[in-house]
């Protein structure tokens, strides 16, 4: 077995830190670790080393945040807070507005009937979260999730997300079940009206089967009402995301997106998450059970007939070749994607007249593009007044070799839009391309199993808390969300007492 990298990572039984090492074996990826009081532990990290050496190549490192809210004591990843070893700002802000929730699903981490305490900061404290982030540099965040528990069971929920945009965040979006959408169209209406960007919505198959498995009954038909009271209410971004077991849904991958396509007007993207492993599980049931990215995306090939494959998949890394031209452009830092390379990956899909699916891979040369991008922003960093001029002129040319347009949908006008992109550098630039396209996604959150600490480090998605913390994503549900849920919150019968009108 050839050694491909070296890490820390934890004790799945103690949650020490532990050296771990990265190998191939026979073309997969295997994280071996050893603890001392309880022994060696080996997982699949990813099941391709071809994809596992190509995501590599786009590792980029970020610069962190200038002010650090905690300092470095025990070490990564219980210094969590953002500490000064962290290198990526707050790209998307998670925020639990609650732990309550109106489903009890057997794989979920945040729920206050398992966890036995409520946490659910007041309208005040989550706005005092906001401002925190909004404060946040050398770049301020301007993304953020509100989350659970079920965001939605909270009837000042609007109010929240009105919050939110007053204090200049752009895009704002709920994980959600979609109950509360399916039985309250007005509830739809009113939080679309306080200016909710996108639904981040719990769906995982077209048939009934994962819905029983996964979440204890058969959710189908909610799933699909939310669906109808949101397209009625004018929401038209939904993120489909579905959590990919294997057994359970991993047959549905081809039909999850084929879905999305029968309502692309309302559905923007999907995003699959391959599930995490809380508590204790038996290594052998383990490799049985681990579903990797590059799983998916031979799930992917295999149920589109090769209409995707895995050659059109890139990690979320690379997006930055766009990033570092504006901010070479307009002489501004702007927020860059610096989550570590094997966190995710995702691509743009469309549609063919014969309604075949199109990635954007097909049509344009993804990599001659952003490798003229990353030339054309050495020459604006270092050229003079003349070197915008000389930019746009290079693109112009350069461009239309770059695209195939017998095969590009008739509808996008791709040297229009990039070089308002380019040269403008806003969100609302890329809106045009994204009401085209389908963006296909998917991030596998760690769990001890998988814990890798540089993929902690690099991590762009945070919790938020009200005690004024900003916590990687999968440390906060491995680490430290047990423990501040019980130093925060009110235990569940106590809780009840004076609200026994409430889940």
């Amino acid at each position: 077995m050839e050694a491909v990298g070296k890490t820390t990572s934890l004790c799945p039984e103690c949650m020490r830190r532990i050296d771990a090492k990265l190998v191939n074996d026979d073309g997969k990826v295997i994280i071996e670790k050893e603890c001392p009081e309880h022994g060696t532990f080996r997982d699949i990290y990813w099941s391709d080393i071809e994809l596992y050496e190509k995501a590599k190549r786009y590792h980029r490192d970020g610069n962190g945040v200038d002010s650090p809210n905690t300092s470095r004591d025990k070490g990564c990843p219980f210094d969590c807070g953002l500490c000064e070893e962290h290198m990526s700002p707050t790209l998307l802000a998670n925020i639990d507005v609650t732990n309550r929730c109106n489903m009890c699903c057997p794989i979920c981490f945040a729920n206050a009937g398992k966890a036995g305490y409520v946490l659910e900061p007041t309208r005040e404290e989550i706005r005092q979260i906001l401002v925190k982030l909004s404060k946040q540099k050398p770049t301020r965040c301007t993304s953020v999730q509100f989350s659970g528990g079920e965001p939605t069971i909270r009837d000042d929920f609007p109010d929240i997300v009105e919050d939110a945009r007053s204090l200049g965040f752009t895009h704002v979006q709920v994980a959600t079940n979609g109950k509360r959408f399916a039985n309250d169209i007005e509830y739809a209406r009113r939080v679309r009206n306080t200016g909710l960007n996108t639904i981040y919505f719990q769906f995982d198959g077209v048939t009934e089967n994962p819905y029983i498995a996964a979440r204890g009954y058969n959710a189908l038909p909610d799933k699909l009402r939310a669906m109808d009271n949101m397209k009625e209410a004018n929401i038209n971004s939904i993120v489909l995301v579905p959590t990919l077991v294997k057994g359970l849904n991993d047959d549905q991958v081809g039909d999850i997106i084929r879905f999305a396509f029968e309502h692309k007007d309302i559905v923007s993207a999907v995003n699959f998450q391959p599930v995490s492993f809380s508590g204790r599980i038996d290594q052998d049931k383990l490799q049985e059970m681990r579903i990797t990215l590059p799983d998916l995306a031979k799930l992917l090939e295999e149920q589109t007939d090769g209409q995707i494959t895995r050659d059109d998949l890139y990690p979320i890394t690379y997006v930055n070749a766009i990033t570092e031209f504006v901010e070479a452009w307009k002489k501004t830092p702007q927020m860059k994607a610096t989550c570590h390379e094997h966190c995710g990956f995702g691509t743009y899909l469309f549609q063919n007249e014969r309604k075949e699916i199109l990635p954007i891979t097909r049509f344009v040369d993804i990599e001659g593009l952003f490798g003229m991008l990353e030339d054309m922003t050495d020459d604006l960093r270092n050229g003079g007044r003349t070197a915008k001029a000389v930019a746009l002129l290079k693109l112009a040319r350069k461009f239309p070799k770059m695209v195939d347009s017998s095969k590009a949908p008739p509808q996008l006008k791709l040297r229009r839009l990039l070089i308002n992109v380019l040269s403008n550098g806003t969100a609302s630039s890329v809106v045009p391309f994204h009401r085209k396209a389908l963006f296909l996604g998917a991030m596998h959150f760690m769990d001890p199993y998988n814990f890798d600490i540089e993929r902690v480090k690099r991590c762009s998605i945070h919790y938020a808390l009200p005690n004024g913390k900003i916590i990687p994503f999968c440390s906060y549900n491995i680490i430290h969300r047990s423990a501040y849920e019980k130093e925060a919150g009110v235990p569940l019968d106590e809780w009840k007492a004076p609200n026994p009108d409430k889940d």
